[in-house]
């Protein structure tokens, strides 16, 4: 467990190699299609001021999405849970709202607003799951009851407070445009260092994966670390959802396609969450504002119809393979 397979260091570099190119293609291709080396002023304008933020944001918010449903996944032993399924995301979202509804004079409170919305709720559906035995469909459907309690509350805040999230439909939707850089600072640094975090914290989540009486036996403190994952899971959706809105389905199939990819090895797997997710976020936003030029689709409606069958399928595949859980 200390050193990489060579094949998986050359898997990690291809994924590197793919979230360079999304990023390229993101900042050149669009209703215009611009140069990089590009000197005259228009180019870098759009490059600077209007495709950069969007490709970080892309990015950031795939990279913390991809790495937090991974985490969830790993620490409640469930590969049906992602941010987006068990309340993590609408949690962040509520918080964010009630932000811009009662303190819209202080934007750096958004983050940390939405880290305490979705340590919310991951910890509620833990205490849910603890209590029915963790069931894989229960957690579900205990993650889909807390969704739809804090997305109520998104509405009620919008409802009283109408100009409280502007675009808000794009935000409940998810989408990248109209930000800019000063927007991504305070997030860009919590999803940075969580995915520190979550690296040097990849031992213990192996452990832990083994199962909390196994765990427990190895010397692990298994409260403390399960709270200190979960907390940090939190902290990358919720700091992702401060910018992108209730994004979907990015914390559920990448840990699907990185496991299969370099395997159950939490190191190299969190690191292949981080850079597929970005890659994937990437594509698909840039699918979302050429496919159907000029008109733009939200990214959050492109990864909706590519995560909502994905997820179907995952759960007829638990459902029909119940003996081997």
């Amino acid at each position: 467990m200390n050193s990489w397979p060579r094949s998986c260091t050359h898997k990690l570099l291809f994924l590197l190699a793919l979230a360079v190119l999304a990023a390229v293609l993101s900042l050149c291709v669009g209703p215009v299609t611009v140069s990089l080396f590009a000197r005259d002023s228009l180019s870098r304008y759009i490059i600077g001021y209007v495709r950069l933020p969007r490709t970080l944001a892309c990015l950031l918010a795939g990279m913390a999405l991809a790495v937090s449903g991974a985490i969830i996944q790993s620490v409640l032993a469930n590969p049906l849970a992602a941010p987006n399924i068990i309340g993590v995301n609408s949690g962040a979202g509520l918080m964010v709202a009630l932000v811009c509804a009662v303190a819209p004079q202080y934007p750096f409170l958004t983050p940390v607003a939405a880290f305490l919305g979705a340590l919310a709720g991951v910890l509620l559906v833990l205490a849910l799951a603890q209590r029915t035995g963790a069931a894989k469909l229960t957690v579900v459907l205990a993650g889909v009851a807390v969704s739809s309690i804090f997305g109520a509350g998104i509405d009620a805040v919008v409802t009283f407070f109408p100009d409280a999230l502007n675009g808000y439909s794009d935000f409940r939707i998810g989408g990248l445009s109209n930000l800019t850089l000063a927007k991504l600072n305070p997030a860009g640094f919590i999803i940075l260092a969580g995915v520190g975090c979550a690296l040097l914290a990849a031992g213990e989540l192996d452990i832990l994966a083994l199962g909390g009486d196994t765990a427990q036996s190895l010397g692990l403190r298994v409260k403390r670390w399960r709270l200190l994952l979960l907390g940090t899971a939190a902290a990358l959706a919720g700091a992702a959802v401060s910018f992108s809105g209730l994004l979907g389905f990015v914390g559920l199939i990448v840990p699907h396609m990185a496991r299969r990819y370099v395997g159950e090895e939490s190191r190299p797997l969190l690191a292949a969450c981080a850079l597929g997710g970005a890659a994937l976020l990437t594509l698909c936003d840039l699918l979302g504002r050429t496919l159907f030029a000029p008109y733009e689709v939200p990214v959050g409606i492109v990864l909706s119809v590519a995560g909502g069958p994905f997820f179907l399928w995952l759960l007829l595949r638990q459902r029909g393979g119940r003996s081997r859980d």
